[in-house]
C-alpha cells in the first residue's frame, strides 16, 4: 500500500462517521503542485473530488486527470477565466459581484451554465480573498440574481492563530449563514470548510466538505 492510499484510508475512516449534524463529509483533494500521476494515484483510491488553485495549472493538468469533481478554489482572475469556466465542474471562490458578473458573462459566452459556490473570509484577514461574512448575504443576492451560474454551496478559509473555541465559533456562524441561504435556494448542499490542519474542528462544527492537500499527499515540493 503506498503513502497516499494510506492517507486515504486513514481519512476515509475518520470521517466515516460524518459530521456533527450526521451529514456525510465529502473529502476535496487539493491538488496545488501536485503531478497529474500522483493525483490519479489517489483518484483509484477512492477520492472522487479535486481542487485546483491556479488557473494555469488547472489548464494543463486538465487532460491528464482519471474522471472524478473537478472543482477550482484558488484566487480566480478575470482573464483566467477562459482556462476554468466550463471546465471546472464548480468554482468555489466567487469572492466578489464583480467575479460572479465575469463568470456569467463567460458562462453566457459559452451557452452553459457555471456551478459556483460563495467564497467567504471567515477570520476577515486583509491577506485573504473571500468576502467578510457581515456582507456574504449582499454577494449572495448577487449570484442568484444571474442567470448563467448556480450556486452550490459556501468555501471558507478559517485563520490562523486561533484557538478551537474560536475556530468552532467561526464554523458555527457559516454553518448558520449556509442554513439560512440553504432554505432560500435549495441547489445549496455544500459548505466547505476545513483544511489539513483544521478539519476535525470543522467537522465537529456543520462542515460537510473539507479540502485536504498535506494529508493526502505530503509535504508539497
Amino acid at each position: 500500500m503506498t503513502d497516499i492510499e494510506k492517507n486515504l484510508k486513514e481519512i476515509f475512516g475518520e470521517i466515516s462517521a460524518g459530521n456533527n449534524l450526521g451529514e456525510k463529509i465529502t473529502l476535496l483533494g487539493a491538488t496545488k503542485f501536485v503531478e497529474a500521476s500522483r493525483v490519479n494515484e489517489a483518484i483509484s483510491a477512492g477520492l472522487t473530488t479535486i481542487g485546483e488553485n491556479h488557473a494555469q495549472e488547472f489548464r494543463d493538468k486538465l487532460p491528464y486527470y482519471l474522471p472524478c469533481e473537478k472543482h477550482f478554489i484558488g484566487t480566480l482572475q478575470k482573464n483566467k477565466l477562459k482556462y476554468v469556466v466550463g471546465k471546472a465542474d464548480v468554482i468555489d471562490s466567487v469572492s466578489s459581484a464583480d467575479l460572479a458578473e465575469a463568470i456569467d458573462c463567460k458562462a453566457e459566452t459559452l451557452g452553459i451554465v457555471q456551478n459556483v459556490m460563495l467564497e467567504i473570509n471567515a477570520g476577515d484577514e486583509t491577506s485573504k480573498t473571500g468576502t467578510p461574512i457581515e456582507s456574504a448575504k449582499t454577494l449572495y443576492k448577487s449570484i442568484i440574481g444571474l442567470k448563467h451560474l448556480k450556486l452550490v454551496g459556501v468555501m471558507a478559509m478559517l485563520p490562523a492563530g486561533k484557538s478551537e473555541e474560536e475556530l468552532a465559533e467561526l464554523c458555527q456562524n457559516l454553518r448558520a449563514f449556509y442554513d439560512k441561504i440553504r432554505k432560500e435556494t435549495p441547489s445549496v448542499n455544500t459548505l466547505s470548510v476545513g483544511m489539513s490542519g483544521d478539519y476535525k474542528t470543522a467537522i465537529k462544527n456543520g462542515s460537510n466538505m473539507i479540502r485536504l492537500g498535506r494529508a493526502i499527499f505530503g509535504e508539497r515540493a
